[in-house]
């Protein structure tokens, strides 16, 4: 249910750069939202298209970037995704185990596409 507020905030944030870019219409906003970042983007994209409506977002396309956790192994650094019932280090002789990182928790808007009048 959360999603309702955060497509609320996107639409806000992007409506008041698109109108002191002086924007006719916004096009298309690119997030990126990590795996982990506690958001179903189904719901997001089915609010985003409810609360659009009368905006200057209404017609705007959502394009949604996932982005897959990584680990990081502490013993050689090395970043990696994690295999089912694992977080050994896939790098070969490394006996490390992977400790969670701030990758895959991401949630912001990359980029906005306008029309001018």
């Amino acid at each position: 249910m959360h999603e309702y507020p955060l497509a609320q905030s996107i639409i806000q944030t992007v409506e008041e750069y698109a109108r002191a870019q002086g924007a006719a219409e916004v096009c298309a906003i690119h997030l990126v939202v990590g795996e982990q970042a506690g958001c179903v983007t189904d719901s997001l994209r089915l609010y985003f298209d409810i609360i659009a409506q009368g905006t200057l977002c209404e017609n705007a396309r959502l394009q949604i970037r996932p982005v897959t956790p990584k680990l990081r192994c502490p013993k050689c650094g090395q970043l990696f995704v994690r295999n089912p019932f694992s977080f050994a280090c896939p790098r070969p002789g490394c006996p490390g185990e992977g400790l969670p990182t701030e990758i895959g928790k991401e949630f912001y808007i990359e980029s906005i596409e306008i029309t001018t009048a």
